[in-house]
């Protein structure tokens, strides 16, 4: 027989990078992602969401909170962090792994986003994923937001995948997720242009699905959340029947990751200057809050 394991107890003792909620009234479990040193997806952060959320998957849509059985009907990708939803791939980690050639650290960190990303798509449990975007979400954290059933974003929520400005492309998902949402034209058009989008006009190109007000994200979720609840078994039941119709494999997402890397390898020092000056934005986004925040105490 398995030991019953309270969820409160579970979560506070492993996670280093992530911070998780769970409201019981409508099962709504949260994953407040809080990199460290800089806002991007280390493979920390990584770790920790993919063992949180398959946890919540293998549970089969149960979470064992203050010693009884609770439903959990929706797993929702957040971040602590003011300003920014996550800045993308560990671009520091990149560039070290590109100047000694190690092909395997990369395919790891990458096989380790898809194995993320493919959780929260293909939720087996009875279980709806949605994310949650307040502030920047750039790279693979915009990659991170559309892997989810449902996409919220504020309207000055700010997205863009700008992997071409380093002659390089968003390898973990972006184009197979984007495609099944707005076509492959668009979805190659917003690839190369390296344009960042605010929430707003994601909405109204089909990739957002919820709009917010600014400052109002979490009262959309809810608002979401509570016009959705009764007909939650027919919405999980379109969902994964969407999903059938115009199929996504996980092969074909590690396999994407496959030419990520091998382009990657092939980067010129010109390119990973410019990789190095984005990392050094990433820190700002970091220093500047806390710099302000000195100044007012």
């Amino acid at each position: 027989m398995n030991a019953v394991v309270d969820f409160q107890q579970y979560s506070n003792g492993n996670f280093e990078q992530i911070r998780t909620r769970f409201d019981a009234e409508y099962g709504v479990m949260w994953s407040f992602m809080r990199p460290e040193p800089r806002p991007c997806f280390t493979k920390t952060t990584l770790q920790d969401l993919l063992q949180h959320h398959t946890y919540q998957e293998n549970m089969k849509g149960r979470t064992i909170s203050n010693g009884s059985f609770q439903k959990t009907n929706y797993l929702i990708l957040a971040s602590d962090l003011p300003g920014v939803f996550n800045l993308g791939g560990d671009l520091a980690a990149f560039g070290e792994a590109i100047r000694a050639q190690t092909r395997k650290e990369l395919l790891t960190y990458a096989r380790l986003c898809i194995d993320n990303v493919w959780t929260l798509y293909n939720m087996q449990a009875p279980i709806t994923t949605i994310s949650l975007v307040q502030g920047q979400a750039m790279g693979g954290g915009f990659e991170g937001a559309l892997s989810t059933h449902v996409m919220i974003a504020e309207k000055s929520a700010r997205m863009g995948l700008p992997e071409v400005l380093f002659n390089l492309f968003p390898g973990m998902g972006a184009l197979s997720f984007l495609s099944r949402k707005i076509g492959m034209r668009a979805a190659e058009a917003m690839v190369r242009s390296g344009k960042v989008y605010t929430g707003e006009e994601l909405y109204e190109m089909g990739v957002v699905d919820v709009l917010a007000e600014d400052g109002q994200g979490e009262k959309a979720l809810y608002d979401w959340i509570r016009k959705n609840h009764r007909s939650l078994n027919s919405f999980q039941a379109i969902q994964r029947a969407k999903q059938r119709v115009n199929p996504l494999t996980v092969e074909e997402l590690y396999e994407i990751t496959e030419i990520w890397v091998d382009a990657a390898l092939r980067l010129s020092e010109r390119d990973l200057k410019i990789m190095e000056r984005l990392v050094r934005a990433q820190n700002r986004k970091v220093t500047e809050p806390a710099i302000a925040e000195q100044a007012i105490a």
